[in-house]
Protein backbone atom coordinates (compact mmCIF):
# COMPACT_ATOMS: atom_id res chain seq x y z
CA UNK A 1 0.00 0.00 0.00
CA UNK A 2 1.02 3.48 -0.84
CA UNK A 3 2.86 5.60 1.65
CA UNK A 4 1.39 8.82 2.92
CA UNK A 5 2.26 12.06 0.81
CA UNK A 6 1.02 15.31 1.00
CA UNK A 7 1.11 17.91 -1.52
CA UNK A 8 0.39 21.41 -1.65
CA UNK A 9 -1.37 23.50 -4.05
CA UNK A 10 0.97 26.50 -4.73
CA UNK A 11 -0.37 28.49 -7.60
CA UNK A 12 -4.17 29.84 -8.17
CA UNK A 13 -4.41 26.74 -10.80
CA UNK A 14 -2.43 23.71 -8.64
CA UNK A 15 1.22 23.05 -9.83
CA UNK A 16 2.24 20.68 -7.05
CA UNK A 17 5.12 20.69 -4.18
CA UNK A 18 5.24 17.27 -2.71
CA UNK A 19 6.56 15.64 0.88
CA UNK A 20 6.61 12.12 0.99
CA UNK A 21 7.04 9.66 3.86
CA UNK A 22 8.90 6.48 2.98
CA UNK A 23 7.15 3.56 2.68
CA UNK A 24 9.00 1.79 5.68
CA UNK A 25 8.14 5.17 8.12
CA UNK A 26 6.62 3.39 11.18
CA UNK A 27 3.22 5.32 12.82
CA UNK A 28 5.40 7.01 15.41
CA UNK A 29 7.67 8.69 13.02
CA UNK A 30 4.63 9.95 11.07
CA UNK A 31 3.27 11.56 14.54
CA UNK A 32 6.91 13.12 15.22
CA UNK A 33 6.82 14.48 11.72
CA UNK A 34 3.70 15.82 12.18
CA UNK A 35 4.52 17.53 15.66
CA UNK A 36 7.50 18.57 14.12
CA UNK A 37 6.30 20.22 11.16
CA UNK A 38 3.73 21.97 13.26
CA UNK A 39 6.02 23.04 15.60
CA UNK A 40 8.19 25.26 12.84
CA UNK A 41 5.49 26.77 11.30
CA UNK A 42 3.84 28.55 14.31
CA UNK A 43 7.40 29.46 14.90
CA UNK A 44 7.64 31.87 11.83
CA UNK A 45 4.69 33.46 9.71
CA UNK A 46 2.55 30.96 7.82
CA UNK A 47 1.64 32.64 4.69
CA UNK A 48 0.35 31.92 1.28
CA UNK A 49 4.05 32.51 -0.28
CA UNK A 50 2.89 32.04 -3.94
CA UNK A 51 0.18 34.73 -3.79
CA UNK A 52 1.62 37.59 -3.98
CA UNK A 53 -1.24 39.84 -4.18
CA UNK A 54 -2.65 38.50 -0.52
CA UNK A 55 0.75 39.06 0.88
CA UNK A 56 0.80 42.58 0.34
CA UNK A 57 -3.03 43.38 1.24
CA UNK A 58 -1.81 41.67 4.64
CA UNK A 59 1.05 43.81 5.06
CA UNK A 60 -1.38 46.65 4.57
CA UNK A 61 -4.40 45.43 7.05
CA UNK A 62 -1.54 44.86 9.77
CA UNK A 63 -0.76 48.76 9.30
CA UNK A 64 -3.58 49.74 9.78
CA UNK A 65 -5.35 50.87 13.42
CA UNK A 66 -8.01 48.65 13.34
CA UNK A 67 -9.89 46.20 10.82
CA UNK A 68 -13.97 45.69 10.69
CA UNK A 69 -14.42 42.71 12.81
CA UNK A 70 -16.27 40.15 10.44
CA UNK A 71 -17.84 38.40 12.96
CA UNK A 72 -20.02 41.52 13.87
CA UNK A 73 -20.69 41.88 10.72
CA UNK A 74 -22.21 38.67 9.85
CA UNK A 75 -23.81 38.55 13.13
CA UNK A 76 -25.94 41.72 12.20
CA UNK A 77 -26.51 40.94 8.77
CA UNK A 78 -28.11 37.22 9.93
CA UNK A 79 -25.39 35.10 8.43
CA UNK A 80 -24.12 33.78 11.95
CA UNK A 81 -25.33 30.43 13.29
CA UNK A 82 -22.89 29.16 15.41
CA UNK A 83 -18.77 29.71 16.85
CA UNK A 84 -17.15 27.22 18.22
CA UNK A 85 -15.63 29.64 20.21
CA UNK A 86 -15.47 33.58 21.22
CA UNK A 87 -11.99 33.90 20.98
CA UNK A 88 -12.85 34.51 17.05
CA UNK A 89 -14.76 37.27 17.64
CA UNK A 90 -11.96 39.11 18.90
CA UNK A 91 -9.24 37.78 16.43
CA UNK A 92 -11.18 39.12 14.09
CA UNK A 93 -10.53 42.71 15.32
CA UNK A 94 -7.27 42.18 16.22
CA UNK A 95 -5.01 44.40 13.74
CA UNK A 96 -1.96 41.88 14.50
CA UNK A 97 -3.59 38.77 13.40
CA UNK A 98 -4.84 37.83 9.63
CA UNK A 99 -7.26 34.55 9.78
CA UNK A 100 -7.10 32.65 7.53
CA UNK A 101 -10.80 30.89 6.46
CA UNK A 102 -11.57 27.78 4.01
CA UNK A 103 -15.31 26.79 3.21
CA UNK A 104 -15.20 23.80 0.75
CA UNK A 105 -16.98 22.88 -2.23
CA UNK A 106 -17.83 18.84 -3.20
CA UNK A 107 -17.84 18.91 -6.98
CA UNK A 108 -21.10 16.37 -6.85
CA UNK A 109 -21.96 19.08 -10.13
CA UNK A 110 -20.23 21.14 -12.58
CA UNK A 111 -21.70 24.23 -10.92
CA UNK A 112 -22.45 25.62 -7.75
CA UNK A 113 -26.08 26.62 -6.53
CA UNK A 114 -27.64 29.07 -5.12
CA UNK A 115 -27.18 26.83 -1.44
CA UNK A 116 -23.35 27.19 -2.21
CA UNK A 117 -23.69 31.14 -2.73
CA UNK A 118 -23.86 31.64 1.33
CA UNK A 119 -20.38 30.19 1.69
CA UNK A 120 -18.74 32.35 -1.38
CA UNK A 121 -20.52 35.63 0.08
CA UNK A 122 -19.25 34.71 4.05
CA UNK A 123 -15.50 34.41 2.28
CA UNK A 124 -16.17 37.43 0.89
CA UNK A 125 -17.11 39.35 4.17
CA UNK A 126 -13.49 37.46 5.80
CA UNK A 127 -11.88 38.92 2.14
CA UNK A 128 -13.22 42.36 2.41
CA UNK A 129 -12.66 42.87 6.46
CA UNK A 130 -8.98 42.39 5.79
CA UNK A 131 -8.16 38.18 5.97
CA UNK A 132 -7.14 35.53 3.71
CA UNK A 133 -9.49 32.77 1.69
CA UNK A 134 -9.43 29.72 0.57
CA UNK A 135 -11.55 27.85 -1.65
CA UNK A 136 -11.46 24.17 -0.89
CA UNK A 137 -12.56 21.91 -4.34
CA UNK A 138 -13.39 18.30 -2.40
CA UNK A 139 -11.84 16.41 -5.42
CA UNK A 140 -11.43 13.28 -2.55
CA UNK A 141 -14.48 14.00 -0.35
CA UNK A 142 -16.73 14.08 -3.76
CA UNK A 143 -16.31 10.63 -4.22
CA UNK A 144 -17.20 9.72 -0.63
CA UNK A 145 -20.46 11.86 -0.51
CA UNK A 146 -21.42 14.27 2.51
CA UNK A 147 -24.60 12.11 4.17
CA UNK A 148 -25.59 15.88 5.88
CA UNK A 149 -28.42 16.85 4.87
CA UNK A 150 -29.25 13.84 2.35
CA UNK A 151 -31.64 10.49 2.67
CA UNK A 152 -30.14 8.56 0.10
CA UNK A 153 -25.90 7.96 -0.23
CA UNK A 154 -24.68 9.96 -3.21
CA UNK A 155 -24.40 8.20 -6.35
CA UNK A 156 -20.94 7.65 -7.25
CA UNK A 157 -18.95 9.91 -9.56
CA UNK A 158 -16.24 8.31 -12.21
CA UNK A 159 -12.85 10.20 -12.29
CA UNK A 160 -13.50 12.23 -15.61
CA UNK A 161 -16.59 13.70 -14.47
CA UNK A 162 -15.13 14.88 -11.06
CA UNK A 163 -12.46 16.59 -12.97
CA UNK A 164 -14.93 18.34 -14.89
CA UNK A 165 -17.14 19.18 -12.24
CA UNK A 166 -13.98 20.46 -10.54
CA UNK A 167 -12.97 22.74 -13.15
CA UNK A 168 -16.31 24.12 -13.64
CA UNK A 169 -16.57 25.15 -10.03
CA UNK A 170 -12.84 26.48 -9.79
CA UNK A 171 -13.56 28.75 -12.62
CA UNK A 172 -16.83 30.12 -11.25
CA UNK A 173 -15.20 30.99 -8.28
CA UNK A 174 -12.33 32.81 -9.77
CA UNK A 175 -14.95 34.41 -11.97
CA UNK A 176 -16.99 35.62 -8.86
CA UNK A 177 -13.57 36.69 -6.70
CA UNK A 178 -11.85 38.16 -9.85
CA UNK A 179 -9.03 35.42 -9.67
CA UNK A 180 -6.33 36.78 -7.91
CA UNK A 181 -8.06 37.10 -4.31
CA UNK A 182 -8.58 33.51 -3.46
CA UNK A 183 -6.39 30.44 -3.31
CA UNK A 184 -7.91 27.40 -4.69
CA UNK A 185 -7.13 24.01 -3.48
CA UNK A 186 -7.92 20.57 -4.38
CA UNK A 187 -8.02 17.87 -1.28
CA UNK A 188 -7.41 15.05 -3.95
CA UNK A 189 -3.82 16.58 -3.99
CA UNK A 190 -2.82 15.37 -0.48
CA UNK A 191 -5.53 12.52 -0.29
CA UNK A 192 -4.76 10.42 -3.39
CA UNK A 193 -1.49 8.76 -2.18
CA UNK A 194 -2.25 8.51 1.87
CA UNK A 195 -2.09 4.75 3.26
CA UNK A 196 -5.21 3.50 5.07
CA UNK A 197 -2.73 1.71 7.39
CA UNK A 198 -1.17 4.55 8.41
CA UNK A 199 -4.17 7.13 8.50
CA UNK A 200 -5.64 4.81 10.86
CA UNK A 201 -3.18 4.54 13.51
CA UNK A 202 -2.04 8.65 12.75
CA UNK A 203 -5.57 10.14 12.46
CA UNK A 204 -8.59 7.36 13.32
CA UNK A 205 -7.31 6.13 16.92
CA UNK A 206 -7.92 9.83 18.06
CA UNK A 207 -11.37 9.39 16.46
CA UNK A 208 -14.08 8.85 19.52
CA UNK A 209 -17.44 6.53 18.18
CA UNK A 210 -19.52 7.78 20.01
CA UNK A 211 -18.53 11.42 19.40
CA UNK A 212 -19.02 10.66 15.60
CA UNK A 213 -22.48 8.77 15.89
CA UNK A 214 -23.98 11.19 18.23
CA UNK A 215 -23.52 14.24 14.98
CA UNK A 216 -26.77 15.29 14.25
CA UNK A 217 -25.89 14.17 9.90
CA UNK A 218 -24.83 10.58 11.38
CA UNK A 219 -28.08 10.25 13.82
CA UNK A 220 -30.43 11.22 11.36
CA UNK A 221 -29.35 8.74 9.07
CA UNK A 222 -28.82 5.82 11.34
CA UNK A 223 -32.64 6.33 12.38
CA UNK A 224 -33.67 6.36 8.64
CA UNK A 225 -34.67 3.25 6.50
CA UNK A 226 -32.33 3.64 4.35
CA UNK A 227 -29.36 3.85 7.01
CA UNK A 228 -25.59 4.91 6.98
CA UNK A 229 -23.10 2.83 4.82
CA UNK A 230 -19.40 3.12 6.50
CA UNK A 231 -18.16 4.90 3.29
CA UNK A 232 -20.27 7.79 4.25
CA UNK A 233 -19.81 7.45 8.06
CA UNK A 234 -16.02 8.21 7.77
CA UNK A 235 -17.16 11.77 5.76
CA UNK A 236 -16.46 13.75 8.88
CA UNK A 237 -13.32 12.21 9.36
CA UNK A 238 -12.15 12.86 5.68
CA UNK A 239 -12.93 16.76 6.23
CA UNK A 240 -11.89 16.88 9.70
CA UNK A 241 -8.54 16.09 8.30
CA UNK A 242 -8.69 18.13 5.51
CA UNK A 243 -8.91 21.14 7.89
CA UNK A 244 -5.78 19.52 10.20
CA UNK A 245 -3.87 19.57 6.88
CA UNK A 246 -4.79 23.09 5.86
CA UNK A 247 -4.22 24.55 9.98
CA UNK A 248 -0.51 22.59 9.55
CA UNK A 249 0.36 23.23 5.90
CA UNK A 250 -0.97 26.35 5.10
CA UNK A 251 -1.79 28.32 8.32
CA UNK A 252 -5.29 28.04 7.55
CA UNK A 253 -7.36 28.69 11.41
CA UNK A 254 -10.74 28.95 10.57
CA UNK A 255 -12.92 26.74 9.01
CA UNK A 256 -16.91 27.62 7.72
CA UNK A 257 -19.83 25.76 6.60
CA UNK A 258 -23.48 25.49 6.20
CA UNK A 259 -25.37 25.05 10.00
CA UNK A 260 -25.71 21.43 8.64
CA UNK A 261 -21.68 21.43 8.47
CA UNK A 262 -21.25 22.13 11.95
CA UNK A 263 -20.46 18.08 13.25
CA UNK A 264 -18.00 17.79 10.59
CA UNK A 265 -16.30 21.34 11.09
CA UNK A 266 -15.94 20.29 14.78
CA UNK A 267 -14.36 16.78 13.65
CA UNK A 268 -11.78 19.13 12.53
CA UNK A 269 -10.98 21.54 15.52
CA UNK A 270 -11.37 18.41 17.62
CA UNK A 271 -8.43 16.32 15.50
CA UNK A 272 -6.39 19.72 15.66
CA UNK A 273 -6.31 20.12 19.61
CA UNK A 274 -6.07 15.99 20.00
CA UNK A 275 -3.30 15.90 17.27
CA UNK A 276 -1.43 19.04 16.91
CA UNK A 277 -2.22 20.22 20.78
CA UNK A 278 -1.45 24.29 19.74
CA UNK A 279 -1.28 26.66 22.39
CA UNK A 280 -4.19 29.08 22.95
CA UNK A 281 -2.55 31.67 20.39
CA UNK A 282 -2.91 29.07 17.80
CA UNK A 283 -6.34 27.99 18.16
CA UNK A 284 -8.47 26.66 15.23
CA UNK A 285 -12.07 28.10 14.89
CA UNK A 286 -14.99 26.61 13.20
CA UNK A 287 -17.62 28.60 11.62
CA UNK A 288 -21.72 28.09 10.77
CA UNK A 289 -23.80 30.28 8.43
CA UNK A 290 -27.45 29.59 8.41
CA UNK A 291 -29.14 27.61 5.36
CA UNK A 292 -30.89 29.82 2.68
CA UNK A 293 -34.64 29.30 3.47
CA UNK A 294 -37.87 31.23 2.80
CA UNK A 295 -39.88 32.61 5.44
CA UNK A 296 -42.07 29.36 5.67
CA UNK A 297 -39.13 27.09 6.57
CA UNK A 298 -38.77 25.99 2.80
CA UNK A 299 -34.92 25.79 1.17
CA UNK A 300 -34.35 29.03 -1.09
CA UNK A 301 -32.78 27.71 -4.35
CA UNK A 302 -34.97 25.39 -6.01
CA UNK A 303 -37.53 26.80 -8.78
CA UNK A 304 -39.66 24.23 -11.40
CA UNK A 305 -37.03 23.35 -13.89
CA UNK A 306 -34.68 22.34 -11.08
CA UNK A 307 -31.91 24.37 -8.99
CA UNK A 308 -30.55 27.65 -9.47
CA UNK A 309 -27.13 27.03 -10.70
CA UNK A 310 -24.28 29.93 -11.04
CA UNK A 311 -23.24 28.87 -13.90
CA UNK A 312 -23.83 30.82 -16.89
CA UNK A 313 -24.18 27.50 -19.33
CA UNK A 314 -26.75 26.05 -16.74
CA UNK A 315 -28.87 28.95 -16.01
CA UNK A 316 -28.75 31.69 -18.31
CA UNK A 317 -27.84 35.57 -16.13
CA UNK A 318 -31.86 36.12 -17.63
CA UNK A 319 -33.56 33.65 -15.28
CA UNK A 320 -31.28 34.11 -12.60
CA UNK A 321 -32.27 37.64 -12.33
CA UNK A 322 -35.76 36.60 -12.95
CA UNK A 323 -35.70 34.07 -10.07
CA UNK A 324 -34.50 36.78 -7.46
CA UNK A 325 -37.00 39.15 -8.82
CA UNK A 326 -39.68 36.81 -8.16
CA UNK A 327 -39.22 36.70 -4.73
CA UNK A 328 -41.83 37.33 -1.94
CA UNK A 329 -42.08 40.83 -0.07
CA UNK A 330 -41.95 38.89 3.11
CA UNK A 331 -38.26 37.49 2.16
CA UNK A 332 -36.48 39.97 0.28
CA UNK A 333 -35.68 42.54 2.94
CA UNK A 334 -33.91 39.21 4.34
CA UNK A 335 -32.42 38.06 1.60
CA UNK A 336 -30.62 41.59 0.31
CA UNK A 337 -28.91 41.84 4.15
CA UNK A 338 -27.53 38.22 3.62
CA UNK A 339 -27.08 37.79 -0.12
CA UNK A 340 -25.99 41.55 -0.82
CA UNK A 341 -23.27 44.16 0.85
CA UNK A 342 -25.28 47.07 0.73
CA UNK A 343 -25.06 48.64 3.50
CA UNK A 344 -27.55 48.21 6.23
CA UNK A 345 -28.93 51.47 6.43
CA UNK A 346 -29.49 51.35 2.63
CA UNK A 347 -31.66 48.04 2.85
CA UNK A 348 -33.84 49.41 6.18
CA UNK A 349 -34.05 52.71 3.93
CA UNK A 350 -35.99 50.03 1.60
CA UNK A 351 -37.67 48.31 3.86
CA UNK A 352 -39.30 51.64 5.07
CA UNK A 353 -39.98 52.87 1.25
CA UNK A 354 -41.89 49.47 0.84
CA UNK A 355 -44.58 49.99 3.78
CA UNK A 356 -45.16 53.59 2.32
CA UNK A 357 -47.61 55.03 -0.04
CA UNK A 358 -46.67 54.91 -3.61
CA UNK A 359 -43.94 52.03 -3.18
CA UNK A 360 -43.61 51.01 -6.44
CA UNK A 361 -43.70 46.96 -6.32
CA UNK A 362 -40.95 44.81 -6.40
CA UNK A 363 -38.54 47.95 -6.35
CA UNK A 364 -36.92 46.13 -3.47
CA UNK A 365 -36.99 42.24 -5.39
CA UNK A 366 -34.94 44.79 -8.58
CA UNK A 367 -32.67 46.51 -6.58
CA UNK A 368 -32.10 42.35 -4.98
CA UNK A 369 -31.69 40.86 -8.34
CA UNK A 370 -29.41 43.67 -8.91
CA UNK A 371 -26.89 43.24 -6.83
CA UNK A 372 -26.72 39.43 -6.88
CA UNK A 373 -26.77 38.69 -10.65
CA UNK A 374 -23.99 41.84 -10.44
CA UNK A 375 -22.00 39.56 -7.94
CA UNK A 376 -22.32 36.72 -9.66
CA UNK A 377 -22.38 37.44 -13.38
CA UNK A 378 -20.41 40.43 -13.37
CA UNK A 379 -21.57 43.52 -14.72
CA UNK A 380 -22.14 42.22 -18.28
CA UNK A 381 -24.13 39.59 -16.75
CA UNK A 382 -25.83 41.42 -15.38
CA UNK A 383 -26.18 43.80 -18.66
CA UNK A 384 -27.97 40.78 -20.45
CA UNK A 385 -30.29 39.77 -18.06
CA UNK A 386 -31.67 43.97 -18.46
CA UNK A 387 -31.43 43.68 -21.49
CA UNK A 388 -33.37 40.18 -21.94
CA UNK A 389 -35.98 41.72 -19.62
CA UNK A 390 -36.57 44.67 -21.29
CA UNK A 391 -36.90 42.78 -24.71
CA UNK A 392 -39.49 40.38 -23.19
CA UNK A 393 -41.39 42.91 -21.65
CA UNK A 394 -44.63 43.08 -24.08
CA UNK A 395 -44.67 47.06 -25.63
CA UNK A 396 -41.28 47.03 -24.90
CA UNK A 397 -39.36 49.73 -27.21
CA UNK A 398 -36.46 48.04 -27.02
CA UNK A 399 -35.46 47.39 -31.23
CA UNK A 400 -34.94 43.51 -30.82
CA UNK A 401 -31.78 42.10 -32.89
CA UNK A 402 -31.32 38.05 -33.48
CA UNK A 403 -29.02 37.97 -30.72
CA UNK A 404 -31.01 38.87 -27.87
CA UNK A 405 -33.86 36.96 -29.41
CA UNK A 406 -31.68 34.02 -29.69
CA UNK A 407 -30.56 34.19 -25.95
CA UNK A 408 -34.08 34.59 -25.06
CA UNK A 409 -34.72 31.30 -26.67
CA UNK A 410 -32.98 29.53 -24.00
CA UNK A 411 -35.34 30.33 -21.66
CA UNK A 412 -38.88 30.25 -23.30
CA UNK A 413 -40.21 27.65 -25.31
CA UNK A 414 -39.16 28.12 -29.32
CA UNK A 415 -39.85 26.39 -32.53
CA UNK A 416 -38.34 26.12 -36.05
CA UNK A 417 -40.45 26.88 -38.83
CA UNK A 418 -39.60 26.87 -43.06
CA UNK A 419 -39.41 30.38 -43.82
CA UNK A 420 -42.56 29.51 -46.68
CA UNK A 421 -44.68 28.40 -43.49
CA UNK A 422 -44.16 31.47 -41.86
CA UNK A 423 -44.01 34.42 -44.66
CA UNK A 424 -47.64 35.89 -45.52
CA UNK A 425 -49.44 33.76 -42.87
CA UNK A 426 -52.27 34.91 -40.50
CA UNK A 427 -50.43 36.19 -37.64
CA UNK A 428 -53.57 33.93 -35.79
CA UNK A 429 -52.41 30.75 -37.63
CA UNK A 430 -48.75 31.13 -37.01
CA UNK A 431 -49.35 31.44 -33.37
CA UNK A 432 -51.38 28.04 -33.50
CA UNK A 433 -48.84 26.35 -35.02
CA UNK A 434 -46.06 27.73 -33.30
CA UNK A 435 -47.61 26.48 -30.34
CA UNK A 436 -48.41 29.60 -28.48
CA UNK A 437 -52.24 28.30 -28.33
CA UNK A 438 -54.59 25.92 -28.63
CA UNK A 439 -56.94 26.97 -30.71
CA UNK A 440 -57.75 29.96 -33.52
CA UNK A 441 -60.73 31.46 -31.19
CA UNK A 442 -58.11 30.70 -28.25
CA UNK A 443 -55.69 33.48 -29.91
CA UNK A 444 -58.72 35.59 -32.16
CA UNK A 445 -60.17 36.42 -28.25
CA UNK A 446 -56.67 37.86 -26.63
CA UNK A 447 -56.25 39.17 -29.38
CA UNK A 448 -59.30 41.65 -29.13
CA UNK A 449 -58.39 41.71 -25.61
CA UNK A 450 -54.54 43.55 -26.81
CA UNK A 451 -52.81 40.75 -25.50
CA UNK A 452 -51.06 39.55 -28.75
CA UNK A 453 -47.89 40.37 -29.59
CA UNK A 454 -45.32 40.20 -32.66
CA UNK A 455 -42.04 41.13 -31.66
CA UNK A 456 -43.21 43.18 -28.84
CA UNK A 457 -45.29 45.33 -30.68
CA UNK A 458 -49.09 44.89 -30.09
CA UNK A 459 -51.07 43.49 -32.82
CA UNK A 460 -54.57 45.24 -33.26
CA UNK A 461 -55.67 43.54 -36.51
CA UNK A 462 -57.09 40.11 -37.17
CA UNK A 463 -56.29 39.93 -40.58
CA UNK A 464 -52.66 40.96 -39.57
CA UNK A 465 -50.32 38.67 -41.74
CA UNK A 466 -46.75 38.27 -41.23
CA UNK A 467 -44.44 40.25 -43.48
CA UNK A 468 -40.63 40.40 -44.81
CA UNK A 469 -39.92 43.42 -42.40
CA UNK A 470 -41.20 41.21 -39.45
CA UNK A 471 -38.64 38.53 -39.35
CA UNK A 472 -35.81 40.23 -37.74
CA UNK A 473 -32.72 39.55 -39.78
CA UNK A 474 -34.86 37.38 -41.56
CA UNK A 475 -34.12 34.55 -39.14
CA UNK A 476 -36.53 34.58 -35.94
CA UNK A 477 -39.69 36.13 -34.58
CA UNK A 478 -40.95 36.60 -31.39
CA UNK A 479 -44.65 35.48 -30.34
CA UNK A 480 -45.97 37.11 -27.05
CA UNK A 481 -49.53 36.29 -25.18
CA UNK A 482 -49.77 38.33 -22.10
CA UNK A 483 -46.71 39.12 -20.37
CA UNK A 484 -45.96 35.76 -19.59
CA UNK A 485 -46.38 33.39 -22.52
CA UNK A 486 -43.53 33.49 -25.46
CA UNK A 487 -42.53 31.40 -28.27
CA UNK A 488 -39.57 31.91 -29.99
CA UNK A 489 -40.04 31.30 -34.19
CA UNK A 490 -36.20 30.22 -35.78
CA UNK A 491 -36.86 30.45 -39.84
CA UNK A 492 -35.46 27.22 -40.94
Amino acid sequence: MAAVATSATRTLLGSHHKLFISPTSTSSKITNLFLNNYRNKIKTSVCFSSISSLQSSQETQTQTRSRLNVIDILEKRGLLESITSDNLRSLASSRDKTLKVYCGFDPTAESLHLGNLLGIIVLSWFLRSGHQVVALIGGATARIGDPSGKSLERPELDPQTLDKNALGITNIILTIFNSSNVVILNNYDWWKDVCLLDFLKQVGRFARIGTMIAKESVRKRLESEQGLSYTEFTYQLLQGYDFLYLFQNKGVNVQIGGSDQWGNITSGTDLIRKILQPDSDNEAYGLTFPLLLKSDGTKFGKSEDGAIWLSPSMLSPYKFYQYFFSVPDADVIRFLKILTFLDLEEIDELERDMKRPGYVPNTAQKRLAQEVTRFVHGEEGLNEALKATEALRPGAETKLDVKTIKAIAEDVPSCSLAYDQVLNISLVDLSVSAGLFDSKSAARRLLKQGGLYLNNSRVDSESKRVEPQDIVDGKVLLLSAGKKNKVVVRIS
